[in-house]
C-alpha cells in the first residue's frame, strides 16, 4: 500500500544527495589544495553519485518472475560516490603559489556548465518525485473518503 511513498522517498533522498555533491563540486571549482599526496597538494577532484535500484537481489527477481509479488521495485539508493578520473586542467599562471617550475597550475576537473546541467537534471527529478508523492497521497485520501 505504501510502496509509492517508499519509492518516492528513496528517490527524493538520492536526488538530494546528488544536489549536495553537485554543490560541493561547484564550491570547489577553483580549489587547488584539496588533498596532500606524496608531499604535494592536489586540486579538488570532481565527485559523482552512483545510484542503483533497491532490492536488486536474485530472490526479488525470482519472486517477481514467479508472480508471487507484483512489486516492481523498492526505489533507488545511492550506492557510492566516486571521483571523476578526467585529468586536471592546466593553466599558465606563473605568479600563482601552486604553480610548478614552468608556471602551470593544476586546476580541478570541474566544468561549471556540466555541473549546472546536472543540477537542473537533479532538480527536475526531485520535482517529479514530489509530484508523484503528492499524487499517491491524493489517491490514498480519495480512497479513505470512499470508505466513509
Amino acid at each position: 500500500m505504501f510502496n509509492g511513498f517508499n519509492a518516492s522517498a528513496s528517490a527524493l533522498t538520492a536526488q538530494r544527495l546528488r544536489m549536495d555533491v553537485i554543490s560541493a563540486n561547484m564550491a570547489n571549482a577553483e580549489t587547488t589544495r584539496a588533498n596532500f599526496v606524496d608531499g604535494e597538494w592536489q586540486p579538488y577532484q570532481r565527485k559523482m553519485v552512483v545510484m542503483q535500484p533497491n532490492q536488486q537481489d536474485f530472490s526479488s527477481y525470482l519472486n517477481m518472475a514467479m508472480k508471487q509479488t507484483n512489486n516492481p521495485g523498492e526505489g533507488v539508493k545511492v550506492s557510492r560516490i566516486i571521483e571523476d578520473q578526467t585529468p586536471f586542467k592546466l593553466m599558465y599562471q606563473p605568479e600563482h603559489p601552486d604553480a610548478d617550475e614552468i608556471g602551470y597550475v593544476k586546476l580541478p576537473n570541474v566544468d561549471p556548465l556540466r555541473e549546472m546541467v546536472d543540477l537542473m537534471s537533479a532538480t527536475r527529478s526531485y520535482e517529479a518525485n514530489v509530484t508523484t508523492l503528492n499524487a499517491t497521497k491524493n489517491m490514498l485520501m480519495k480512497a479513505l473518503e470512499i470508505g466513509r
